[in-house]
């Protein structure tokens, strides 16, 4: 067609009109690749969720790419009032945007994430990934959508006065509009009421950030603040529901009903477990399994977390929430175990009483200054033993002696940190003292030959060894802080000393199998594997409630739930130029979501 526009006013006015033809029908591609948002998204299971997603997925779209043309072509159709010209540019940034957004939807169809500038590099850093190569074909179909965007181009040059003449613009703007503006004022009146099929979406679509008014609506008497407080506590215990585990447990093997003892020596060092410093605990492990490179699935008191639900401790509100019990204590409740349940502290650390040992009662004890908390502590454990009938019992011990070990050092003469770790080294041989007491008691009960028992630590203690003055704990995942003794003696088992490494999560997962007659997948209800599976593993999990730590024998990989990142090589020292490989990020994310229910 022969454009006969000849003045610069009527170049300009048709390539405006043509500029907004092209930008609906790039709109109506945008939203085409966009529903794979929504088919990788749950469902909402109201009515008001679904109206909201349509309503939503029109007007985002819609504004999304005629925001883009407004801020990007539309002022170059001023500056470049070459039809051609213009046209080849308009088509170059939509093939662009449009690649783009492909590539959004399998990252998030992935890993659950968009794009950021992040999540861009991590995603084509490992060339020999499958999914890196699986995005990078994504680029194949790029000169399929711009030989596309080429043909538009012209379509719509050749039938603008037509499409004019129909009078379908203004009511096609009006549609699009009015879905953007009612998807905002919905999610405004969602997010006040917490409405969860609605606010639940807030991240479905990429550069998605719907409006809040609280404090507006609060003004002008919309919104009650004791109302939405009460209501915002009340959806505390409503939302990130874990599902745990998430197919039912199978019990397909043969059990064996023995007594399980855990002794927890809180705040030990795996290398302090040494014929020096501890050599009753020492010889013990020596006659026993000794499992010489485990790690505390947490750095701080929610190892024990770990410890007993095999999951991370980013699940630990959830699960505190709705009030789940570790599935090795509802299996022993099963199979009728009694319990005994004993801390030289009276477990005054919450995460017992609130979610580890939820509604089960402590075996209190009133302390006096006789002999040391914990003696104490283990002095009951036997008195309880001798109670119990031909029951088989369970029986958790915490030992706290470690964890105040600052004051068993007073020697003026050494630096604090000399100081410190002297202290440590005394209350270490102080526990050792306290285990032999136990392991007394155990011979003297005649417990060894029907009884499991577990011999380990919450989490251990930094002497600054990483060089960034970090002392104690919770502060770091290097292996100073995660690193602790495994020991267990379990009847009818060779003792051996295991080199292969093994985690926290790994000791539920264990009992289950090779005691209580659990035949599932620990994929199903932990994030952890068989202690005796001696293969070797790509990674091994710690954290916190707010991260991830991802431990290979090279590096360590810390992921918050966000997606974000920072590399530790394998003496603790941050790696700034370089990144994960790909698997390691997409497994830490999978990790930190999996066991969360996925609905609306």
């Amino acid at each position: 067609m022969v454009d006969n526009a000849n003045t610069y006013g009527e170049r300009v006015s048709r390539l405006v009109g043509w500029g907004h033809w092209f930008a609906f029908f790039n709109i109506i591609a945008a939203m085409l690749i966009g529903t794979r948002y929504i088919t990788q998204s749950p469902w909402p299971e109201t009515l008001l969720g679904q109206l909201y997603l349509a309503v939503s997925w029109v007007g985002h779209f819609g504004f999304l790419v005629f925001a883009l043309y407004l801020l990007v072509l539309f002022p170059l159709t001023f500056l470049i009032p070459s039809r051609k010209l213009f046209r080849l540019v308009a088509v170059c940034f939509s093939t662009v945007g449009l690649t783009v957004l492909l590539i959004d939807t399998q990252a998030y169809q992935t890993i659950n994430l968009h794009l950021t500038p992040v999540v861009w590099e991590v995603l084509f850093s490992d060339e020999s990934s499958s999914l890196s190569a699986d995005l990078q074909h994504l680029f194949i179909v790029l000169p399929l959508i711009f030989l596309l965007q080429l043909a538009l181009s012209e379509w719509v040059w050749r039938k603008q006065r037509k499409l004019s003449h129909k009078h379908i613009g203004r009511p096609i703007a009006a549609l699009f509009f009015v879905s953007f503006i009612a998807s905002h004022l919905v999610y405004v009146w969602a997010d006040a009421y917490f409405y969860n099929p609605i606010t639940s979406q807030r991240a479905n679509f990429p550069l998605s950030y719907p409006m809040t008014a609280k404090s507006f609506m609060e003004r002008h008497g919309l919104l009650d603040r004791e109302e939405y407080l009460e209501r915002l506590k009340e959806s505390k215990n409503e939302t990130n529901l874990v599902k745990y585990p998430l197919e039912a447990i199978e019990f397909d093997r043969r059990s064996n009903p023995l007594n399980i003892l855990v002794v927890s020596v809180n705040n030990l060092r795996s290398d302090a477990l040494n014929a020096e410093s501890m050599p009753s605990a020492f010889t013990f492990a020596q006659d026993n399994l000794n499992f010489t490179n485990h790690y505390s699935s947490s750095n701080d008191s929610y190892g024990v977390f770990g410890l007993f639900y095999g999951l991370p401790s980013s699940y630990s509100s959830s699960i505190q929430a709705q009030g789940s019990k570790p599935i090795l204590i509802d299996t022993l409740i099963e199979k009728e175990y009694q319990f005994g349940l004993f801390s030289g502290d009276n477990f005054d650390e919450a995460l017992y009483g609130e979610t580890v040992f939820r509604g089960m009662n402590f075996n209190g004890i009133a302390f006096n200054d006789s002999t040391s908390s914990d003696s104490q502590a283990i002095d009951a454990w036997s008195k309880w033993v001798k109670e119990q009938g031909k029951q088989p019992w369970f029986s958790y011990v915490e030992l706290t002696t470690v964890d105040n070990f600052n004051a068993y050092s007073n020697d003026q003469a050494q630096t604090a940190g000399e100081k410190l770790k002297a202290g440590y080294l005394k209350s270490v041989a102080q526990a050792d003292s306290e285990i032999s007491e136990l392991l007394e008691q155990i011979e003297a009960l005649d417990l060894t030959e029907n009884t499991v028992i577990v011999v380990t630590s919450n989490h251990a203690t930094e002497f600054n060894e990483t060089k960034t003055n970090n002392w104690g704990s919770n502060s770091n995942y290097s292996r100073f802080q995660l690193q602790v003794p495994l020991v267990i003696h379990w009847p009818g088992k060779v003792a051996g000393e295991y080199n292969h490494r093994t985690s926290h999560l790994d000791v539920s997962v264990t009992l289950l199998q090779d005691l209580l007659g659990v035949s599932s997948n620990p994929y199903d209800f932990s994030s952890g594997r068989n202690l005796f599976d001696e293969r070797k593993r790509r990674w091994i999990l710690a954290g916190d409630a707010r991260e991830l730590a991802l431990i290979t024998t090279k590096n360590t990989t810390v992921i918050d739930k966000f997606g974000n990142y920072k590399l530790y090589d394998e003496d603790y020292q941050r790696l700034k130029e370089s990144n994960p490989t790909l698997p390691v990020l997409m497994q830490g994310l999978t990790e930190l979501q999996r066991f969360y229910v996925k609905s609306n």
